[in-house]
């Protein structure tokens, strides 16, 4: 099987699962939900929301971010078959950018929901390049879910696998929640000095980085989990 279909192979069948378990997607639906309208009602002022809309969406992402990663390797735990996952026909990589681009789908799904409630409860006016903002979005969701899949199968089978995958996440992606947030905030308001296109970089390069070095070390971590 060609490294092309191994993933696609990977990628089907992870989507397959979601679908029948349509009520993990739809509990993250709800959580990304809750998350914003806590920040819209905890803000001192209406005239505070609009600055934070951009900041808010994607908090709201990083953190339902957690739970569809978290769940992203519930089956083969489920039924035992994490450690069968190396003899699959396909090579470690596919396996590895095959769940990650899964992930990346979910997570822009999630994304295109909480967009539209963002606007309503933080009522942004636009005025920057919304033409880059579906960039931005699958920049950003993709440097979520590269280095989220990579630690998902670092804590799947530790015990308190939940509490301990945010605290090793968090902290590899800080620069995509600044520049995300950063990146959407200037298309939304107005970018006058240009410095989306620097974001949306840092972004770029991130990706780069995390999706070539991870499907390296996912062979290490499987072999060695």
């Amino acid at each position: 099987m060609t490294g092309v279909r191994a993933v696609a192979a990977v990628v089907g069948r992870e989507l397959r699962t979601e679908w029948r378990d349509r009520s993990r997607v739809g509990g993250l639906f709800v959580y990304g939900f809750a998350l914003v309208l806590a920040l819209a009602f905890a803000m001192p002022g209406p005239h505070m929301l609009p600055d934070l809309a951009g900041g808010a969406l994607w908090l709201g992402l990083v953190l339902a971010s957690t739970r569809a990663l978290d769940a992203s390797f519930a089956t083969e735990l489920e039924h035992g078959a994490l450690e069968a996952m190396l003899l699959w026909p396909v090579p470690p990589a596919a396996i590895f950018y095959g769940k990650a681009l899964a992930n990346t789908i979910v997570l822009l799904m999630v994304a295109c929901f909480l967009a539209p409630i963002v606007g309503l409860l933080y009522h942004p006016e636009p005025r920057g390049s919304l033409w880059m903002l579906p960039l931005v979005m699958v920049a950003g969701c993709m440097a979520l879910a590269a280095p989220g899949t990579l630690v998902a199968s670092l804590t799947s089978r530790a015990r308190g696998s939940s509490a301990l995958l945010p605290v090793l996440l968090f902290p590899l992606v800080v620069p995509v929640l600044l520049a995300s947030a950063r990146a959407t905030t200037l298309l939304l308001e107005g970018d006058p000095m240009n410095q989306a296109d620097d974001w949306l970089g840092v972004l770029v390069v991130f990706n780069l980085l995390h999706w070539s070095l991870d499907a390296l070390l996912f062979e290490r971590v499987i072999d060695e989990g």
